[in-house]
């Protein structure tokens, strides 16, 4: 599979079927959207980029929590692991959405983060959740 990423001006990028996440409920307002690659640019990986397979415009940028000095102990239900079909928790890894804020008079947005719905992704499945929490938690 190849797909054009708008955002970086990239064309025809191979898609290797092994860098595929489907996300089965979706993402909190992209419920369409199942199928995604998560990618980084060259170089030491900071943020890594999760491109919607399904639509072309949409991509979101997202780091692991450490960078931002977030910690989570996640508890995951019945349902959660078997969404995700986990059976080893050294498989999954935690990310978050990371955006601008909305610039202000003064100046441009804050980076922020989405840190009460981290995603949940099985390396060894390759399927993905995002995880609402009540309160973050550290």
């Amino acid at each position: 599979m190849k797909i054009d990423i708008d955002q970086f001006n990239l064309k025809d990028i191979p898609v290797d079927p092994d860098r595929v996440f489907t996300f089965p409920d979706g993402l909190g307002g992209f419920e369409q959207c199942k199928r995604y690659t998560l990618f980084h640019e060259d170089g030491k990986p900071t943020v890594f980029w999760l491109q919607s397979l399904d639509d072309p415009d949409l991509c979101f940028s997202v780091v692991p929590p450490d960078l931002l000095n977030l910690e989570y102990q996640i508890e995951l239900s019945t349902a959660d692991t078997d969404l995700l079909k986990l059976t080893d928790t050294s498989d999954a890894i935690v990310v978050v959405i990371i955006y601008r804020d909305a610039a202000t008079e003064s100046g441009g947005g804050k980076i922020a983060a989405n840190s009460r719905s981290p995603l949940v992704l099985n390396t060894r499945s390759r399927l993905g959740m995002q995880k609402m929490l009540l309160e973050v938690q550290s």
